[in-house]
């Protein structure tokens, strides 16, 4: 099965295994950089059910927003498991601003020739937050 591809400046990022108050700290952080599709004023909220839970956005690596500068974001009270998907550049940049704030581990990975999909665990560094 064929994926439709992402436009090369797009990175689809799914989080999952983490509260919906870690979920929009991660978001925050990757809005403060790049323009999204989530909205500051729609945050993740739990469903309530006994499913798993995932969020989802999608982050133009081309547009670079100077929201939030000099504002450092929040830590995640616990890992936050973060996949990303798009063209090698722009997981680059998404996974650079992540590398920026928080402590990031690669835990898998999935690469294709035009696309890429990581997954990542993020969490606060030590003596920040």
């Amino acid at each position: 099965m064929t994926l439709p591809s992402l436009p090369v400046s797009q990175v689809e990022v799914v989080l999952c295994d983490c509260s919906a108050q870690d979920a929009e700290r991660v978001f925050a952080c990757l809005r403060a950089h790049f323009e999204s599709d989530r909205r500051p004023d729609d945050p993740p909220h739990e469903t309530g059910t006994d499913r798993p839970t995932m969020w989802t956005g999608m982050y133009d690596t081309a547009a670079a927003v100077s929201t939030g500068a000099g504002r450092q974001p929040e830590p995640p009270t616990a890992p936050v498991t973060v996949e990303v998907q798009g063209s090698p550049p722009a997981v680059r940049l998404l996974r650079s601003a992540l590398e920026e704030e928080y402590r990031v581990r690669q835990v898998g990975v999935e690469a294709g020739d035009q696309e890429v999909q990581l997954q990542l665990r993020v969490e606060g560094r030590e003596g920040r937050g």
